[in-house]
């Protein structure tokens, strides 16, 4: 193999098939992957929740993961918050003439650590080469299946009035970690990218309580746009309490430089749970003895029907309405 991406690497030929075999499936080969077939063929019996993402960050490598690791947590991780347990992804590379191979590699292995996290196998996919800046260095599609056993229902739609808004931990961390790494900004402890897959922490929740109505993940457009589709979906108002969000110190410094609100800004290992009442500090519980759930958190509750409008009650005590995102402050961020 030669040290840099090459067109012909896309051709179909001896080199594709180098860089398939020595590359991809040296790594992240399995029973169903090694046959290479068309199709990934297997067993799946019960409900079936199936998604899939693309993902063109800038730039790949940053602080507490990389592309790959965030093509694997993406497609993981909206995978459970459907409340499905994740078990196949396919993978598709879009790589442009002239990225190294070891870059490549360094990829590859992140999506093997990540997916071995998960506990999911990659069972098919694709590698296309184009021209030298027809790709920004590299982008990835995933796509995910996962089973939902009988009895759960977890959808945008199920928010009620008197259900609490948990959250699983810290916001902004990874949209201000990539921004720190593409901008060069610096901090003075290290901020790292949230990017983690939730399946397993999000499988214990399931396990300790049937009262979960919604779950989301709040990525692009951040807390804000992610309660504002809750709302939207479900045709309710949430209130949320500016003083139990979890905000870095780093985060919060970041964003007042900035002009940046962290409610806004992209998150890859968290996620907000909709509960009855009932069931809030029981679930609270189990997700803070999760590594990915210590900072959990009940930030606020839905409010009434009809209105799908989300608002905060601010450090002062005051209220404002906190809409969807507009624009993008922070672009190629996942």
């Amino acid at each position: 193999m030669t040290d840099r991406i090459l067109l012909a690497h896309g051709s179909g030929g001896s080199l594709s098939h180098d860089i398939v075999n020595e590359g991809i499936l040296s790594v992240l080969g399995n029973p169903i992957l090694n046959k290479l077939d068309d199709s990934a063929v297997f067993d799946a019996k019960g409900k079936i929740a199936f998604t899939t993402d693309s993902h063109v960050v800038q730039p790949l490598f940053f602080p507490g993961g990389d592309i790959g690791k965030l093509s694997v947590c993406g497609t993981v991780n909206d995978l459970s918050v459907m409340g499905a347990t994740p078990l196949y992804l396919s993978l598709a590379l879009i790589i442009e003439e002239g990225l190294p191979i070891a870059d490549l590699k360094n990829v590859i292995n992140s999506i093997k650590e990540a997916a071995e996290e998960a506990g999911v196998k990659i069972v098919t996919g694709d590698t296309k080469v184009v021209n030298r800046g027809n790709a920004d260095k590299l982008f990835i599609n995933t796509a995910g299946i996962g089973i939902i056993a009988d009895g759960i229902n977890i959808s945008g739609h199920n928010a009620r009035p008197g259900n609490k808004i948990i959250l699983s931990g810290t916001i902004g961390d990874h949209g201000i970690a990539v921004l720190s790494k593409r901008e060069g900004i610096g901090f003075e402890t290290k901020l790292q990218s949230d990017s983690a897959p939730l399946n397993k922490m999000i499988a214990e929740m399931i396990q300790v309580s049937n009262k979960i109505n919604c779950m989301r993940d709040p990525t692009r457009g951040g807390l804000s746009s992610t309660l504002n589709e809750i709302a939207g979906q479900s045709g309710v108002s949430i209130r949320i309490d500016e003083d139990k969000i979890p905000v870095r110190r780093e985060v919060a410094a970041a964003c007042e430089m900035l002009g940046l609100d962290p409610l806004y800004i992209a998150n890859e290992g968290k996620v907000v749970v909709v509960v009855e009442a009932e069931d809030a500090d029981k679930i609270l519980e189990q997700m803070k003895k999760n590594k990915y759930g210590q900072n959990a958190a009940i930030i606020g509750e839905v409010t009434e029907k009809h209105a799908a409008r989300v608002t905060l009650k601010t450090a002062l005590g005051t209220s404002r309405i906190v809409d969807m995102l507009v624009g993008e402050p922070l672009p190629r961020i996942c």
